[in-house]
Parts: structure tokens; sequence; C-alpha cells
């Protein structure tokens, strides 16, 4: 798995790329100091994973993060890091594409189990705190239901609220009583309906439209 660091501390960058270089099958590939600089390396370098840094020079994580995601066919999972998980930063960058987020503060097992999670397409990187964000967010804004609410069928309905809750597929397909691939075609069929490039996108419309508290 290839790995690109922005952050603009050197000292950061460091740390991470002695522990994510010291795990079996992870590889650093690239840094950078800048939001600039991170979309350039991560254009150069086509990683799988990028851990961004909200608070950069130039332009920051968010900016970055959204000229990466629209500027390639096939862009990496995109994890921003962050001091404070609750962060308005954060939020925008969910929204914009980010599959998740890290705090600096994070322990060493977590950041290399949270890498490997994430390069997953079928699981949330921490959805509990995902959802704290969405939902605090959602507060603060009257819900309106986009035209993607009546699109989705019974079923999808029904897999959307389960993706919200932070289920795997595998999990989604226990409590269904369908198989996986079922489950995978529905989550597919959802994102398109969204325009949602992954699971945490679905799931910060899914707030953001007061959906989740629908019926």
């Amino acid at each position: 798995m290839r790995i690109v660091l922005a952050d603009d501390e050197r000292m950061v960058r460091t740390a991470l790329r002695v522990i994510l270089d010291a795990e079996p099958g992870l590889e650093v590939v690239g840094e950078a100091s800048t939001g600039a600089e991170a979309v350039s390396v991560v254009r150069a370098e086509r990683p799988d994973v990028v851990l961004m840094d909200v608070r950069m020079p130039e332009i920051d994580g968010i900016r970055a993060t959204e000229q990466i995601l629209a500027g390639m066919a096939e862009p990496p999972r995109i994890v921003v890091v962050t001091t404070f998980e609750n962060d308005s930063y954060v939020y925008d960058a969910l929204r914009v594409g980010a599959a998740g987020f890290l705090l600096k503060r994070a322990a060493a097992e977590e950041l290399v189990s949270a890498v490997r999670l994430v390069a997953r397409s079928d699981s949330l990187l921490y959805p509990a705190a995902v959802r704290g964000l969405a939902a605090e967010h959602a507060r603060r804004r009257p819900p309106v239901a986009p035209p993607w609410v009546a699109r989705l069928t019974e079923r999808e309905a029904e897999v959307l609220r389960l993706v919200a809750t932070g289920l795997t597929n595998a999990e989604i397909a226990e409590r269904m009583g369908v198989g996986p691939a079922t489950v995978k075609t529905h989550v597919a069929a959802v994102l398109s309906k969204l325009g949602a490039r992954d699971r945490t996108q679905a799931v910060i419309l899914a707030y953001e439209s007061g959906f989740t508290g629908a019926n």
C-alpha cells in the first residue's frame, strides 16, 4: 500500500514515516509540506492513501483534498489528520470527499489500523465520531430533502440507514438476511443516487438531508 504524507511540520512527517515504513505491506512514497505540494506529489506518485493535515500553507487540506479528488480518475483515499476531532475543518474535508479523519495524538497501532481500514471501501473509519460530527452540523441548519430521497428503493433506504450506523457490508448482509454481493450492489446504487464518493460522504449527506431521522 503506497502512502503520501502531507503536513507542514517535518517532525510530524518523519514520525509518521517511521511508523508506517516499519509495517509490512506499507510504504511511504512521498511527502509534502504545503497543500499545493500535496496535490502535485499525489498526482505524481498515485498513492493508495494520503494522510492530509487540514491546516497547511498556500492551500489548506480541504482545498487540496478537493483538487486531488476532482483531478484524478482513480484518486487515493484521503484521511485528514487533525488535533481536534470536532474541528469544522474536519467536517468540511469529509463533505468534499475525505474518507475519514485521524487525530494527531493517535497511537502508532491506531494509525496503522486506520490506514489499512480506510483503504477498504466497505468500512467507515471511526463511525461513531463521523456520525457525531454529521449530527452536530446537521442541527445547525434545517434539513432539506434532496431528490435522491424519493429515488431510493425500500431496500436501498434500509441499506443507507445501516451504512450510517457504521456497519460493514458483511454485517449489513447478516442483518438483512441476504448475501454480501447483494449488499455491495445496493451500496453501489445508493452511492450513485446520492452522488457520493464513498460511505463517509453518504453518511454526511444522509444526516444533512434529515434522512437519518426519516421513517
